[in-house]
């Protein structure tokens, strides 16, 4: 593919302005510096109410609510908005980014964390900039290679790079102005999330906690890059201080919750931060989300059966130092990578003594239920299930879970809801504070849990400890994909978190739908996985317009105004984890080349262009062979190494290739040159052959064929 380079559009950037600005905060002065020019942000600004006209930070706001207060497109009128203009990003992967909007510009990210400048107006390129990715990075990313956006400070545009780089671009012109390395680049971490960006530091984290890694957040210094702090969030696995900003933390509380061996000593014990981030201005403190354990399954991440801080756990710390201040856990000793980096909201509600108004954090992570807590102190104020739940009963007077016994899954399979990818994921939701309501965008992917007989820690491979081959049989007809399918649910959650139940729900026909939009003129807009994009009465419910998006609307839309007039954007693509670890759930295969900025307006004409691909030939390219006890060993090898990109029974969506369909399958050397040794590391397909002996790897052709001519012989090719 030609990923276009960096090129300039205008003269040398303008010198940042070297004043000055003092800002108080949570009773401590900091000077940061107040920049000039062009992307003058800065904290004040990211705060002001004036910033309604644009959306200067990943949330819309510092209390990250995704409500916007403009109203020019509305309930009355919504339905004659039409397609602005459109921008291809010339991906073939995942795109999750939401535009950042600022002086006119859009700063939008896509796959391998290639970062476009646009006009916001016209959708014209101002510049684009590739950070030129090793495509080999692709295995250590669990959830495809996505990124989530940017953050613009002082001028700055500010990136992570998928291989754990974060970078400050020149916002005019698209030149680097610093990269750190901010990981173990030897170990299995990635970054796909947004930077925030507060009082002179830019906020970071990381993933990869699937494959073995130790979690952290991290500040760095706008202007020159530097460390400010760390704060970890599993413990240093002698138990010894690091010379982080958590050590006191650990110490007080956090190490007596791990024991003293498990494979958390060796591989680090997971708890990326790997989403959400938000600073709470009032209390001057950065609140974040914290993911899962390292293995997942408990009894091989630490034997103990400790709750594991902080795995799964919203955590508060001061905004200059990194010191700890409270915590709250969604899921004591997560079994089951229920994470808790799911969309946090700030807001005043009535909640305080005698309906007095309170600030707090609000979240619907990965485990099924609505929590709401103080934000000042962390106490618990309120949890409830938003979606079905079978792994606990409820919550107890603490917001403890009160866990179901079977659920502690061991060598019997239990089929659990929520799954590993939650009943919300990445997707951000929102909360519109005239109406009192957060909007979810919830899910039903339930999943089997078992234990790992086989389970052995590898250095860059999935670390689950759960047996994913279970239950799955070897000749798997396509009425099986379909019976997955079919326990597959999609819904749009209006949340009202005083009630502490749903005022109204949207069912959808799919999961993994998109990320959630609220606006002052009372709309609600979300894209789906069928490629719709849609507005929504935000009090009722009812839909108002919809829109063919001819792809994936997956990513948090966002809205802007620009010479009086006010435009509705989202980005679009197929990929990210449903895509490449649930194929089954595709009613038709996807386009691997749709990625695009689709910008909506009043009276817009424009049209979204279809992309014109040859289609798939969906014949096996060989006799299948084989014993029924070589098949059964590639079922099992398929799903522990393949089943995470190229899908469950050998059924891809179609982002990345079906390996049913694929030339390589019908010979053995191009097989082995391709699964073993590395000929397309190039396209992100590593060698596997530290994790697979050549036996085994024939085992997963003969699986990969037999699918084929099972489908085939069935009549579903999907």
């Amino acid at each position: 593919m030609d990923i276009r380079k960096l090129r300039s559009w205008a003269g040398p950037a303008l010198i940042a302005g070297s004043a000055l600005l003092l800002v108080a905060c949570g009773g401590r002065d900091t000077r940061v510096a107040q920049p000039e020019g062009f992307a003058a942000v800065d904290t004040a600004r990211i705060s002001s109410a004036s910033a309604a006209d644009e959306w200067l930070t990943y949330g819309g706001t510092y209390d990250e609510q995704r409500h916007s207060k403009l109203n020019q497109i509305n309930k009355d009128n919504v339905g004659q908005l039409g397609v602005a203009w459109t921008y291809d990003l010339a991906t073939n992967r995942g795109v999750e980014s939401t535009p950042i909007v600022v002086d006119g510009t859009m700063y939008v990210t896509s796959a391998w964390s290639v970062v476009y400048a646009l006009d916001a107006k016209t959708g014209a390129e101002k510049w684009v900039y590739d950070p030129a990715v090793d495509r080999a990075v692709g295995v250590k990313a669990c959830c495809d290679v996505v990124n989530r956006g940017v953050a613009v400070y002082d001028g700055k545009v500010y990136v992570g790079v998928i291989d754990g780089r974060l970078e400050a671009l020149n916002a005019e012109t698209g030149a680097v102005v610093w990269s750190k390395v901010t990981v173990d680049q030897s170990k299995p971490y990635t970054i796909t999330g947004a930077p925030r960006v507060v009082n002179g530091k830019v906020l970071i984290g990381n993933g990869g906690a699937e494959l073995g890694v130790r979690g952290y957040l991290s500040a760095y210094d706008t202007s020159s890059g530097d460390l400010v702090w760390r704060f970890y969030t599993v413990p240093n696995p002698t138990k010894q201080p690091d010379g982080a900003a958590s050590d006191d933390a650990f110490v007080k509380i956090g190490n007596v919750t791990w024991g003293d061996e498990g494979a958390w000593t060796t591989d680090g014990g997971g708890g990326t931060v790997w989403d959400s981030i938000v600073y709470d201005e009032v209390n001057n403190q950065i609140i974040f989300g914290v993911g899962n354990g390292s293995p997942w399954n408990r009894t091989f991440r630490d034997p103990s059966g400790g709750d594991n801080l902080f795995l799964s756990s919203i955590v508060a710390i001061d905004a200059e130092t990194g010191a700890y201040k409270w915590h709250f856990q969604t899921t004591p000793g997560d079994n089951w990578d229920y994470t808790a980096t799911q969309t946090i909201i700030l807001a005043d509600l009535p909640l305080g003594e005698g309906g007095a108004s309170r600030r707090v954090a609000m979240q619907a992570p990965k485990n099924g239920f609505f929590y709401v807590v103080d934000a000042a102190t962390g106490q618990y104020i309120s949890g409830d299930a938003y979606v079905p739940v079978n792994w606990a009963t409820g919550l107890d007077a603490n917001g403890r879970p009160v866990e179901v016994a079977e659920a502690r899954y061991g060598k019997e399979p239990f089929q659990q809801t929520p799954g590993p990818l939650g009943g919300h994921n990445w997707q951000p939701m929102a909360f519109n504070p005239d109406l009192g309501l957060a909007y979810i965008p919830a899910q039903e992917i339930p999943q089997a849990y078992v234990e790992d007989s086989r389970f052995t820690s590898r250095p860059t491979g999935w670390n689950t400890g759960i047996d994913f081959s279970a239950g799955v049989p070897p000749i798997a007809p396509p009425e099986v994909a379909k019976m997955l399918r079919a326990s597959l649910k999609g819904r749009l959650i209006a949340w009202d978190p005083v009630a502490r139940k749903a005022r109204w729900t949207v069912e959808h026909e799919n999961a993994w739908n998109g990320g959630v939009l609220s606006t002052a003129g009372g709309l609600v807009f979300q894209g789906r996985l069928t490629g719709d994009f849609s507005a929504f009465d935000a009090a009722t419910g009812a839909k108002l317009w919809t829109h063919p998006l001819k792809s994936g609307g997956a990513s948090g839309p966002g809205t802007y105004m620009i010479d009086g007039e006010q435009y509705v954007t989202i980005t679009t693509g197929w990929g990210s984890a449903f895509a490449l670890a649930a194929g089954f759930g595709f009613d038709e295969k996807v386009s691997p080349s749709v990625g695009k900025v689709v910008t909506f307006k009043i009276g817009g004409t424009a049209e979204i262009a279809d992309t014109a691909l040859p289609p798939i030939d969906k014949t096996p390219k060989a006799a299948a062979f084989g014993s029924l006890s070589v098949i059964s060993e590639g079922t099992v090898h398929y799903a522990r190494n393949c089943a995470v990109c190229h899908g469950p029974l050998g059924v891809s969506s179609g982002v990345l290739p079906d390996l049913r369909w694929s030339a390589i399958t019908g010979n053995k050397d191009a097989w082995k040159g391709v699964v073993l040794d590395g000929n397309l590391s190039a396209n992100g397909m590593v060698s596997f052959a530290d994790y697979l002996t050549p036996d085994e790897s024939e085992a997963i052709r003969a699986y990969v064929l037999t699918q084929a001519h099972t489908a085939v012989k069935a009549g579903g090719t999907q």
